[in-house]
Parts: structure tokens; C-alpha cells; sequence
């Protein structure tokens, strides 16, 4: 197939360059199959992997003002007021799954069935299973489903490795848009690596044309050798409609969430203890490096796999096994597709030195403990529910910081809440005094009258609350 669309694009490009003369490179097609191009062959293979997912959720609404719940009208009306009790209906939505493995499991986004009280799978062929939700990660937006097919064994779509991809390639997305049945949609690769989009905490997507809209979530990114190279999950658009943005989660991402799975146990990214930022032009300038990009080492957690290593504070980490890391999130998703207990060469520049430093890939230390406390009464944090930081907690509320202490929930409509304060935030100091544990903050709130004073560290940037 690649030689015949080599062999249409020449003669186009000579047709759309040159007289239509008798040379030996001035030629027009001459035969119907250099005019024919169809990907039906690669569809026909590749559509009966593809599943569409329907769900059904169960929510309440009020009909009326929400007001006659509360306490101080019920003492004086009672429950006569019963039609302003919530009241529910089910909500459907839909989206679309991908086979990978012929006894039924299914990859999908997580934002396809969150929530979701009945999920129905649709086969190609029409066929209808109940599924259940085998794997649900919520960061990486996707989730494992299984239907029983009673024995049978169903047609799937093998992975690619995506990092074979290249801006240019030719990709095909198959799925539901908008509920009106399977559709196909063809486009190229318009980027690779893509990161800060602002979709999930492992930003880091293949970019294409090919038309998706809402319905094609969950569904398959197919190349022209037939196998999956992604999950399209998100697009940028001001209509809600595809306008050539499309974004597609790494089918190596997928393989080690099913991998994960077969394993028996939830996905876990491998933790190596280095932190740091992007190189952009102006530190690459002083650092002396050629170019911007790669990930400038600034902090390391002590006795962790990047300081046995020999990482220090300072080197810039350009890849992994190989693979180039531009940033933090290419960086955490290198490591995120390789598995806990393996080994990765970290490819890093030391003073213009190249180095390959073999680390250990473990997960995230869970020390110290949690010790999680619901603050309550009257001060600012009332209605937080706090945290001890460890590498394992800062990992699951995507926090920077491995140490201190951290709001993981907020009660909505609480005093935290009506604060201002967010969950993620790190409690630096109350009342200019170092917050070392939950036990010592709520200790020293108990202890303390208005006016507050709360710092926080929100996204690296330290914020003062000053409190009456």
C-alpha cells in the first residue's frame, strides 16, 4: 500500500508541476489501481475490534429552592414540602472501546463510564453485553472493561509501539460520533509528544487531524499496518465539534495499564526521587547547552533510586532508554510505560559530560504515614481533610513537594472552602510557625483565636491567607 500512495503522490505532484509532455518522469496514472486508493481492506480488518459503549447513570436534581432541606424550615414545615426532594433520573451517554484481548477486555477513557450506574458494550456486529469495570484510572483517562463472551473469542486490535510514530503519518479513528454508528475518519500525525494541553496529569498525547468528535472517546487511533497506536480522548474546540485538534492517549500508555492489570494489581508509576523543571532557552543559554529542552535536576529525595544512581542536583535528563524527554511530563510518562521492580538508563548531561546512569524504578515510598485528619470548628481549615506528605501521597494528589502537609479534600461549602483554600495546597506555616504533621496543625489550631495566618505552597508559588 505505501508504494502505491508513494507512486499517486508523484504522479500528482509531477501532474500539478509540469506540462502534461512525453518525458521519462512526466507520466499520468495509467491504470485504475494507481487511482484507487481504499483503506476498506485495513477498515474491514481493523472496525470489528471496535466497540461502542453505552451508559446509564442515575442522578438527582431539585426541582424546587434546595432551601426547604434545611433544618430551620423542616422544624416548622416538617415533610409536607416532600416535592422538593431531590428528585432522579437517568442519565445516558456514550462513547466508544477498543478489544485487546479476545476474551473480552476492552480499552476505554475513564471519563466514558465514570460514574456509570449500567455500561451496555455494542459489537460491530450489533451484539449487546453487559460489562464491568475491571481498572478505572482516573489521571490517566483510561479504564479496562470485561464482557463475558461465554468462550467465544472476539477479534482484537494489537498495539503498536506509538514512539514509532512520526508527524506525517497517515491514521485512521474509528468509532460512535455523536451516536450515529461506527464511522471512520482519516488524517495524519500532526505532532508527537504533546504536552500541556491541559488534559490529565500525564500530559502527553499523540496530535492529529483526523476528525474527532464527541462519541469518538474510548474508540481506536489506527495506523495504516492496522494496529492501535492510540485513544482518542480529547479535542480542542469552541463547538464542541472536531476543527482538526484531536488528541489520542499513547497505546504504550495503554499496554502498561493492561499490562498492569494482568499482573492483578492497579497501575503504579515507577518513582525514581528526582525532581525539576524544563530547560527553556534562557537556562540553556546558562547552562551552556546547544539547545532548550530536557529537564534540569533540582531536587532529589535523599537515599532515593535517582541519588543511588548518581543523578545530582543540576544534570539535565534528556531521555530515557533512549527515548528523548523534553520536559517534566515527557519525563513522567517515559516512566510511567515502564514497569515497577525493572531498571531504566537515564540519558543526562553533566558539565557537557553524556552519561548513562542506570536507576532502579520502585514505587513510591508510603512513609510516613498518612495520619489523615477532617479539621473542624471554628478556624479557616475547618472542613479540610489534611495529609502527611510522602512520595506515595504527593504522587496520588499530584503534588510537587515529598514532605510537609497537604489538603487532599475539601468539604464543599465549608469555611476551607469559602477561604479559598484548594485541595493540593501545602500547609507552610500557621501563623508563621513550620507545620511539621497533621497532629502538630491540629494541635496548634485548637490552640490559636482569629486572626490567621495560613501560607501555602499552591503550585510552587508560596500564598499567604490572612484570616479574621
Amino acid at each position: 500500500m505505501n508504494s502505491r500512495i508513494a507512486t499517486l503522490l508523484a504522479s500528482l505532484l509531477i501532474v500539478g508541476a509540469l506540462p502534461l509532455a512525453a518525458t521519462a518522469q512526466q507520466a499520468v496514472p495509467t491504470s485504475p489501481q494507481q487511482i484507487d486508493l481504499t483503506f476498506a481492506p485495513l477498515v474491514k480488518s481493523a472496525a470489528p475490534a471496535v466497540v461502542n459503549i453505552y451508559t446509564r447513570t442515575k442522578v438527582k436534581e431539585r426541582r424546587v429552592a434546595p432551601f426547604f432541606d434545611d433544618p430551620f424550615f423542616q422544624q416548622f414545615f416538617g415533610d409536607q414540602f416532600k416535592f422538593s426532594q431531590p428528585k432522579e433520573r437517568v442519565q445516558s451517554s456514550l462513547g466508544s472501546g477498543v478489544i485487546v484481548r479476545a476474551d473480552g477486555l476492552i480499552v476505554t477513557n475513564n471519563h466514558v463510564i465514570e460514574g456509570a450506574d449500567q455500561i451496555r458494550v455494542v459489537l460491530a456486529d450489533k451484539r449487546e453485553y453487559e460489562a464491568r469495570i475491571l481498572a478505572a484510572e482516573e489521571r490517566l483517562d483510561l479504564a479496562l472493561l470485561k464482557i463475558d463472551t461465554a468462550g467465544e473469542q472476539l477479534p482484537v486490535l494489537p498495539l503498536r509501539d506509538s514512539d514509532e510514530l512520526e508527524v506525517g503519518d497517515l491514521v485512521l479513528a474509528i468509532g460512535n460520533p455523536f451516536g450515529v454508528g461506527q464511522t471512520v475518519t482519516s488524517g495524519i500525525v500532526s505532532g508527537v509528544a504533546r504536552t500541556n494541553t491541559g488534559i490529565g496529569d500525564y500530559g502527553y498525547f499523540i496530535q492529529t487531524d483526523a476528525a474527532i468528535n464527541p462519541g469518538n472517546s474510548g474508540g481506536a487511533l489506527i495506523g495504516t499496518d492496522g494496529r492501535l497506536v492510540g485513544i482518542p480522548t480529547a479535542i480542542f474546540s469552541k463547538t464542541g465539534g472536531s476543527v482538526g485538534i484531536g488528541f489520542a492517549i499513547p497505546a504504550n500508555m495503554v499496554a502498561a495499564v493492561i499490562k498492569a492489570e494482568g499482573q492483578g494489581g492497579k497501575f503504579v508509576r515507577p518513582w525514581v526521587g528526582a525532581a525539576g523543571e524544563t530547560v527553556t532557552a534562557d537556562i540553556a543559554k546558562s547552562l551552556g547547552l546547544a539547545r532548550p529542552g530536557g529537564v534540569v535536576v533540582q531536587e532529589l529525595y535523599p537515599e532515593g533510586p535517582a541519588a543511588r544512581a548518581g543523578i545530582r542536583p543540576g544534570d539535565v535528563i534528556l531521555g530515557v532508554n533512549g527515548r528523548p524527554v523534553e520536559d517534566p511530563e515527557g519525563l513522567r510518562f517515559r516512566l510511567a510505560t515502564l514497569p515497577v521492580g525493572a531498571q531504566a538508563t537515564i540519558n543526562a548531561l553533566r558539565k557537557g559530560e553524556k552519561l548513562d546512569l542506570a536507576v532502579d524504578l520502585i514505587p513510591p515510598p508510603d512513609k510516613p504515614a498518612a495520619d489523615e485528619i477532617l479539621l473542624d470548628g471554628r478556624q479557616p481549615l475547618a472542613g479540610a481533610l489534611v495529609v502527611n506528605l510522602s512520595p506515595a501521597a504527593a504522587e496520588e494528589l499530584n503534588i510537587g513537594a515529598w514532605s510537609g502537609v497537604a489538603i487532599a479534600k475539601i468539604r464543599r461549602g465549608s469555611i476551607a472552602d469559602r477561604a479559598g483554600f484548594e485541595p493540593g495546597d501545602v500547609i507552610v506555616k500557621l501563623n508563621e510557625q513550620t507545620v511539621a504533621s497533621t497532629r502538630d496543625l491540629a494541635a496548634a489550631l485548637e490552640g490559636t483565636r482569629a486572626p490567621w495566618s495560613v501560607a501555602v505552597d499552591r503550585g510552587g508559588t508560596v500564598r499567604t491567607f490572612r484570616l479574621d
